[in-house]
């Protein structure tokens, strides 16, 4: 199934294949209030959706004025690993999106490869899906809003920018997929997208905004 011809789909994983963004920002919210610096669920998704944690440390030693304490991001590695044992689902409709045979496809997220198979293996999709896993944790130097990442998997994939779909789910996201010169979708189909969360996506530069895979899905049929 291909649209406008594109050779190659790029999925972002949490918020667009592994409906994980509610528990990485909670236990993100309770960890920041656990050493003085005070979080809500609302104030970590707006300050550290689809970072990776390098740059999400940056931000919150700024918050905090001294550096963030070292065992910080094992303890939040840790936490969200043992909630996501019992609680990680797929994003509503992933399944049957995945099930179209849109290929080739990958992952490009800023998460550790260890987590995105942990959810793959989870809910089924290890074998299904298909695509190699690109992470802004290993594979390169910036990560998301820069472009690096996406244009790093499109090289691998041996597809032109300008042929390639993205599939985002926060504004950080958006802006890197932009900034490769890719057609950006944005996806507001996971449990953490708030109220004016589809107009950001738009005002991040996203060429189109979807609430589900099913209304994608009918963007993609030709």
């Amino acid at each position: 199934m291909k649209r406008y011809g594109f050779d190659l789909i790029i999925f972002d994983y949490d918020g667009v294949i592994a409906d994980s963004e509610l528990l990485s920002n909670t236990v993100m919210a309770e960890l920041l209030c656990e050493i003085g610096l005070p979080t809500t669920l609302d104030d970590a998704l707006a300050t550290y959706l689809g970072k990776r944690w390098m740059d999400c440390e940056a931000l919150i030693s700024e918050r905090l004025g001294r550096p963030c304490p070292p065992d910080v991001h094992g303890e939040w590695t840790r936490r969200c690993h043992e909630r996501a044992h019992r609680e990680l689902t797929s994003v509503a409709g992933f399944d049957a999106f995945l099930a179209c045979r849109l290929e080739p496809r990958c992952i490009a997220s800023s998460s550790p490869p260890d987590w995105i198979e942990l959810g793959l293996g989870q809910f089924g999709a290890a074998q299904t899906f298909g695509g190699p896993i690109f992470s802004a944790a290993v594979h390169v130097t910036r990560g998301k809003p820069h472009p690096d990442l996406f244009l790093y998997a499109a090289d691998a994939m041996k597809a032109a920018p300008d042929r390639t779909l993205v599939i985002e789910d926060s504004p950080t996201g958006v802006l890197a997929g932009v900034a490769a010169g890719m057609t950006v979708v944005g996806l507001c189909a996971g449990g953490h997208i708030r109220g004016d969360h589809p107009e950001r996506l738009a005002m991040a530069g996203a060429h189109q905004v979807f609430d589900s895979y099913v209304a994608l899905s009918d963007w993609l049929a030709p």
